[in-house]
C-alpha cells in the first residue's frame, strides 16, 4: 500500500516545492507602499497582548451594557471583539514576518536551487 503511494507522494512534495518557491519569487518582487510601512512601525511598538486585552474589555463592556438592557449598544460593542483578535494577530505576524525583515536582508531564500 505505501509502495503504491509513493509516486502521489514525491508529486505533492513537490508541487509544495513549487509553490512555496514561487511564493517567495512572488512576494519578493513585490515591496509594500508608504502607508503600509508607517502602520507596520507605529503597531509594532504595541505589546502583542494589547489587543488581547482591548478584545476582553470589549466583550466584558458589551456584557455589561446587556445587563442593563441596552441591547443594540451592547451588540454593536461586542461585535468588535473578533476584529480586536484579528489585528492581534496582524501585528504579531508583522512582527514575526513583516516587511521590515525583507528589507534587512534577514529572510532566506526559499527559491528552488538557492543556498
Amino acid at each position: 500500500m505505501v509502495l503504491e503511494l509513493y509516486p502521489y507522494i514525491k508529486n505533492v512534495q513537490r508541487l509544495k516545492k513549487d509553490i512555496m518557491a514561487t511564493a517567495v519569487m512572488t512576494n519578493k518582487e513585490h515591496k509594500e507602499g508608504k502607508v503600509a510601512k508607517k502602520i507596520e512601525k507605529q503597531t509594532a511598538k504595541l505589546p502583542s497582548d494589547t489587543f488581547l486585552w482591548a478584545s476582553l474589555g470589549l466583550m466584558a463592556t458589551s456584557l455589561t451594557l446587556k445587563a442593563l438592557k441596552k441591547d443594540h449598544i451592547a451588540l454593536f460593542i461586542g461585535q468588535w471583539a473578533a476584529p480586536m483578535l484579528l489585528f492581534g494577530i496582524y501585528n504579531k505576524l508583522v512582527k514575526l514576518e513583516g516587511h521590515d525583515k525583507h528589507d534587512r536582508g534577514d529572510a532566506p531564500d526559499l527559491r528552488i536551487g538557492h543556498a
